[in-house]
């Protein structure tokens, strides 16, 4: 029986470093362990992966058999499939506690923090386990990914002083910088089929009986969907019936402006405009100051569902 870590499905950075970051801490600490992820990597993780020259976690959807550290989820939507075949260890994660139940007591690491990989660095240093350089590089653009350079309203101080303490580690002078450049690669979507980017960062979620899938794009300049919309809003709609989902949304966001563009197909339009107290023009609405689906967007939706 071997033991992996591994996030949700459709991995974004955080998903994959956070595997790769709790893998190391675990063997360390004497329990080997794996990191694997649940699908393609997409192009702002390839860019964290080659920056700190960390090796891509093992490609792997089914743990029957195994041991399982969950990283950043909690919902069984996002798990691997025979999950009840799986024996969960521990669930580490920033988001609301999911639906996921275990037979036999487990480690948690469950925070109000911008990201997980903040919390495997307060694990770590629980541990007073010294972080590789690599590592701790990696960890650093996962969390400014997903505190959106500390714009989010979901990023803390805790999150912030793990950034700069990862960016000593890593020997990264300006990771400001960094991140910056990291968000440019996040941004070019030219060529990428409108499937790819509607599963580019997307999960399913399971809201009043409804089965809703919300996707998010975080760019810095919202121009460069111009000539997409037409083709999202058509695979959007197909994605929608293949799942027999309720809703399929898609959030663009842009992190200059501090805003999001939704994109939306429903069975009941009304319901996401009450939830967004915004009105749909052509399934489109704008929302100032929305960059977060976590906390933005997710419990004001499930309030409404």
């Amino acid at each position: 029986m071997k033991t992996y870590a591994c996030g949700h499905i459709n991995p974004d950075s955080d998903s994959v470093v956070s595997a790769i970051s709790l893998s190391y801490l675990k063997t360390q600490l004497g329990e080997t362990c794996i990191p694997a992820r649940q699908g393609e990597l997409s192009p702002e993780t390839e860019f964290i992966l080659k920056t700190f020259n960390l090796e891509k976690p093992l490609l792997k959807n089914d743990f029957s058999g195994d041991n399982l550290y969950i990283t950043d989820y909690s919902d069984l939507a996002q798990a691997p499939h025979n999950l009840k075949e799986t024996n969960i260890l521990g669930i580490i994660d920033h988001h609301k506690l999911g639906d996921i139940t275990t037979t036999t007591p487990l480690e948690c690491w469950i925070r109000p923090v911008g990201c997980t990989n903040t919390i495997v660095k307060e694990m770590f240093d629980h541990y007073k386990i010294q972080i590789p350089k690599e590592i701790a590089g990696g960890m650093m653009l996962a969390i400014l990914s997903d505190t959106v350079l500390f714009k989010s309203p979901t990023c803390t101080k805790v999150d912030t002083k793990a950034v700069k303490e990862l960016a000593i580690i890593a020997g990264v002078v300006d990771f400001k910088a960094l991140g910056m450049e990291m968000f440019l690669v996040k941004s070019a979507v030219k060529g990428a089929s409108p499937r790819s980017l509607l599963l580019r960062d997307y999960k399913d979620f399971e809201m009043g009986g409804h089965k809703i899938g919300i996707g998010q794009l975080e760019v810095v300049d919202l121009k460069v969907f111009d000539e997409m919309k037409e083709a999202l809003f058509a695979d959007m709609k197909a994605y929608k019936e293949e799942g027999g989902r309720h809703t399929v949304m898609l959030l663009l966001t842009d992190i200059m402006i501090e805003g999001s563009q939704f994109l939306v197909v429903s069975d009941d339009e009304s319901v996401i405009e009450k939830a967004m107290n915004t009105k749909l023009v052509n399934h489109e609405m704008w929302v100032d100051g929305v960059l977060s689906r976590k906390k933005q967007v997710i419990p004001v939706m499930e309030k409404q569902f």
